[in-house]
């Protein structure tokens, strides 16, 4: 498991990373926004390029999102589908969940209610 925070505000972003059956789980906690997005970038976007084909992110402990963050993970998504590959988003709650769902990233990315069912498909 590898820990990352955000270099600009470390306390605004939390990651962790794993593996189940070969698909790549990303939980995220806290913020995102403007100052956090090179650092979560960083992380579903390497820069060695070799982005794994098949992504969840769990999201049910981010608090707070805003365009930043919905255009880095459009840009995700892109990279996994170039790759043959998916992203799937889990456990978006509240005004994270709203945002998603008001800019229509839920029609291009599916959206589980949990990282079970993200990994499920």
């Amino acid at each position: 498991m590898t820990s990352t925070q955000g270099t600009d505000r470390p306390d605004r972003l939390s990651v962790e990373e794993h593996t189940v059956d070969g698909i790549r789980v990303v939980t995220l906690g806290g913020e995102i926004d403007h100052d956090v997005t090179d650092a979560l970038r960083g992380v579903v976007l390497p820069a060695d390029g070799q982005v794994p084909p098949r992504t969840a992110l769990d999201l049910s402990a981010v608090t707070f999102m805003d365009s930043s963050g919905i255009n880095v993970l459009v840009s995700a998504h892109q990279a996994a589908h170039d790759a043959h590959g998916w992203l799937r988003i889990a456990g978006a709650q509240g005004p994270v969940l709203r945002v998603i769902e008001l800019v229509g990233l839920d029609s291009v990315i599916a959206c589980h209610p949990t990282i079970e069912e993200a990994l499920a498909g």
